[in-house]
């Protein structure tokens, strides 16, 4: 039997034991971890990450359902309006986008301005099981400890879509992009989507995977193996630590890993105009 690389695997613990608590994967820090580390060619080093998502979600994912912090209408949205969005963004990569500067910088400012208002936004303590009180194609309504919250899941099928584009397209982590909008924009607390976010990025992550692989760049199976046994390990002890920790640090979590990826899209769009 080979053995498992450990450098991937020690990088992939490290970032899904990070990121899990906030409903993230990581694989968008371990794309440039195979760029500059591991040295695997750009389209490769996509579908690589994606087998990685595919490894090491479903233990945390479970351990978001059976300790009831799982909101399976949110999960249903999202993976509704991801998959299509994920298509149509292949479709748009492939036959209308060249230059992809302008969009860089404008995901950018967008991702900068969710981080910042995640870091200034006031939250309160929020622990406790998850029951949902009333659920349809419009509203959801759930109770989360002793507080209560709604959310459309029509709307959030509709920005999943536009965030499966985005994902496909640019090779951006659908869940890391959405986790602050739901937190952001639809004020759901991040110890309730976090569970149905990882979900939402499965599925995306399958369809993706057999895209990459249709298209002649499968993964590279030793680093993709590494990595989801690594990352498989850190996300179900993440998602177990999740409830230990209070939801504004959390919420500054989440902001520094979206504030990251600005950073890099704000980099990558100076160096291309210079």
């Amino acid at each position: 039997m080979p053995e498992i690389p450990l450098l991937p695997f020690i990088a992939a613990f490290i970032i899904g034991l990070i990121c899990s608590p906030a409903g993230v994967t990581g694989a968008f820090l371990l794309l440039p971890f195979q760029l500059s580390v591991l040295g695997v060619t750009s389209p490769i080093a996509n579908s690589t990450n994606l087998l990685y998502n595919i490894l090491s979600i479903p233990g945390g994912a479970y351990n978001f359902w059976r300790e009831k912090r799982f909101l399976l209408p949110l999960a249903i949205a999202l993976v509704l309006g991801y998959l299509p969005g994920m298509y149509l963004g292949t479709l748009v990569r492939i036959h209308l986008l060249g230059d992809v500067r302008a969009f860089k910088a404008f995901v950018a400012a967008v991702l900068l301005y969710l981080g910042i208002r995640l870091i200034l936004s006031k939250s309160q303590r929020i622990e406790g099981e998850m029951k949902i009180l009333k659920s349809s194609s419009l509203k959801v309504e759930f109770s989360f400890a002793n507080s209560i919250f709604t959310f459309n899941p029509l709307a959030i099928a509709l920005t999943s879509f536009t965030i499966g584009i985005v994902a496909s397209a640019y090779g951006v982590g659908g869940g890391a992009l959405m986790a602050p909008i739901l937190v952001s924009l639809y004020s759901l607390p991040i110890k309730a989507i976090a569970g149905a976010n990882l979900v939402g990025t499965f599925a995306v992550s399958v369809f993706g995977l057999a895209s990459y692989t249709a298209l002649g760049y499968p993964p590279n199976l030793e680093n993709g193996i590494a990595m989801g046994a690594g990352g498989a390990m850190g996300i179900f002890i993440g998602s177990k630590l999740q409830g230990r920790v209070e939801e504004r640090k959390l919420r500054i979590l989440l902001s520094l890993l979206i504030i990251g990826i600005s950073a890099k899209y704000i980099l990558e769009s100076v160096s291309l105009i210079a």
